[in-house]
């Protein structure tokens, strides 16, 4: 009798709920391990110049070997494709923009994400299709928030309606550069999208999907047969042009 007890009241009660995901550090504070360097012009993995490297616990993007830029777009990509996730850092832009890079460049960074795996990239193409959580800081030429979208190869709904233009700003104020900022990009198993700066939501979309107009993505829509429809893919810490630091990298995954 007691066991029948028991056993009814774990079904009134119901099933427990399901524990919190944990957060991952993928970033060791020391290592580049599980991240792979591709640079506009080289090869998938050739970092000679040493764009990327460690130094005080932070991935920091270094431009000491670079007289100028000169092309040179580089993104470092995380080892393993994701779904729905929560990805946290900060991140510090800092110091002078390299001499020839053009206006927009200037004190611009970002993480890229859904982004086409990085083995696809061809050897002198500037973005992998994907979707941006763009990071600014000022001065620049404009001043523009922090934390928007851009989307190469991509195009997503925003306020109801799927919205033509490569970025859409967010909602906050121009942070000035030198100081730690805190981001943190949520990608839910809905197709959602938000993103946080300093933890409040600046930015909120969905309906990511490939844009069958733009050449480089067309190649990941006849891999999907056809679909546009982007539920997937890898994330990047880009280079523009302008030296910026990563650091405290947390992923939380959500499926």
């Amino acid at each position: 009798m007691r066991l029948f007890a028991i056993a009814a009241m774990a079904l009134l009660m119901g099933a427990a709920p399901a524990p919190e995901p944990q957060w991952q550090r993928i970033f060791d504070g020391k290592t580049l391990d599980g991240w792979t360097p591709k640079i506009t012009g080289r090869a998938l993995g050739e970092d000679q110049l040493h764009m990327f490297i460690v130094q005080d616990g932070a991935i920091r993007v270094s431009h000491a070997n670079y007289p100028r830029f000169d092309g040179e777009f580089g993104h470092l990509f995380w080892k393993t494709p994701l779904g729905a996730y929560r990805i946290r850092f900060e991140y510090r832009l800092f110091g002078e923009s390299l001499p020839g890079i053009k206006v927009w460049q200037a004190t611009n960074s970002g993480l890229m994400f859904h982004a086409q795996p990085p083995e696809t990239i061809r050897r002198d193409q500037d973005f992998p299709v994907s979707l941006e959580m763009q990071l600014l800081g000022t001065p620049r030429p404009t001043e523009e928030p922090s934390g928007n979208v851009c989307t190469p190869g991509t195009t997503v709904i925003f306020e109801g309606k799927r919205d033509p233009r490569h970025c859409i700003l967010a909602s906050g104020a121009p942070l000035p550069a030198g100081r730690w900022t805190k981001a943190e990009l949520e990608v839910l198993p809905s197709g959602e999208v938000t993103h946080y700066i300093d933890g409040k939501a600046v930015l909120h979309y969905a309906g990511i999907e490939l844009d069958p107009d733009f050449d480089d993505a067309k190649p990941q829509i006849a891999a999907a047969g056809g679909a546009l429809q982007l539920r997937q893919g890898y994330i990047a810490l880009q280079s523009e042009g302008h030296p910026i630091e990563f650091r405290n990298i947390e992923l939380q995954r959500l499926d």
